[in-house]
């Protein structure tokens, strides 16, 4: 069974930056899909950023500019840097991993990022 465990959320005010990271607990060179996704309450979830095998990294369009996801295969990792951080962005943030095309997608936990004043 993989495991992915997120860490990195918090409490920042408007305008500041947080980097949150996923661990995987298996290697993710040659995953297919990594992902980044959030739920705001009351909301449904949805994607922030995502990185597909043999593609360009994908951002949501109220992200682009102010966020980047991006892996260490040493450290089976996956980050989202987030700067500039607003309001808006406060929700619950999942990593997602897909091993190959119609694989089973596996999620972390989620980790809580607020962003207020």
């Amino acid at each position: 069974q993989v495991q992915l465990v997120e860490s990195g959320g918090g409490l920042v005010q408007p305008g500041g930056s947080l980097r949150l990271s996923c661990t995987v607990s298996r290697s993710i060179f040659s995953l297919f899909l990594m992902g980044w996704y959030r739920q705001a309450p009351g909301k449904e979830r949805d994607l922030v950023a995502s990185i597909t095998r043999g593609l360009s990294p994908h951002y949501a369009d109220s992200v682009k500019g102010r966020f980047t996801i991006s892996q260490d295969n040493a450290k089976n990792t996956v980050y989202l840097q987030m700067n500039n951080l607003e309001p808006e962005d406060t929700a619950v943030y999942y990593c997602r991993i897909r091993s190959f095309p119609g694989a089973n997608d596996y999620w972390g936990q989620g980790t809580q990022v607020t962003v207020s004043s």
